[in-house]
């Protein structure tokens, strides 16, 4: 049961060229950092990244984006990425521009076993070309499929060497629902403490669901946009 590694270049052993990864957080909150790190000096070429994010110019998923390593981005959100605009309207980068909450479902129908959805959103827009589209109580829906990725890599506050996780705050928004998805979870927390330790009622991702759990170090934790007041 003890599912702990050493660290972030043992958990990811087994991600190879052209696979298609998970990487949880929001903006740059909860983003694996460690892994991410670990994956770009692996130089693993190919990669299909779901993400709701992807990153900025110099962290996260942007620094994998500047070294070519991955191949196409599936997000919702990537505004504060001028290297990922560039690979964009060259055509150098593949990419699928989904509504949040779609990408949040399709997520979320991964992990339940549900191999599509029908949802609202994108319906009379360009998100909706080429799909299905369905009418329930007067009301068009587009089909979206469940997404299917070899490995999910997710980054908790808390976790336990059994793979139990707590997640914080804005973390919660995307990690939970990979960290269910993936066929392969790897996670890294802040804190990692002996199986037991934690409050059952506290959990929010079961250990079942995770395959790899280690302790990360040196979190930068930046901010994308710091507003402050005058």
């Amino acid at each position: 049961m003890n599912k702990e590694v050493a660290n972030a270049e043992k958990a990811i052993e087994g991600i190879e060229d052209n696979m298609t990864l998970m990487l949880g957080g929001f903006g740059l909150c909860g983003i694996p950092e460690n892994c991410i790190n670990a994956l770009a000096n692996k130089s693993v070429t190919g990669l299909t990244c779901i993400s709701n994010n992807a990153g900025v110019d110099d962290f996260g998923i942007g620094i994998m984006l500047k070294k070519k390593q991955v191949k196409k981005m599936i997000s919702s959100y990537v505004g504060e990425n001028e290297e990922f605009e560039r690979q964009m309207l060259s055509g150098e980068l593949e990419v699928d521009l989904i509504p949040q909450g779609t990408l949040a479902t399709r997520c979320m129908a991964s992990g339940y076993g549900i191999p599509a959805i029908y949802t609202p959103a994108g319906v009379g827009t360009e998100v909706a070309e080429g799909k299905e589209i369905r009418n329930f109580n007067g009301k068009e829906y587009l089909l979206e499929y469940a997404f299917e990725a070899d490995f999910a890599i997710v980054k908790a506050w808390k976790g336990d060497t059994h793979g139990n996780l707590i997640f914080k705050d804005t973390a919660r928004n995307f990690n939970p629902l990979m960290a269910m998805a993936g066929k392969i979870t790897i996670a890294e927390v802040e804190e990692l403490v002996p199986a037991g330790e934690l409050d059952p009622n506290q959990i929010h991702t079961p250990g079942i669901f995770v395959n790899k759990i280690f302790q990360g170090t040196n979190y930068e934790k930046r901010i994308e946009q710091r507003t402050v007041s005058i």
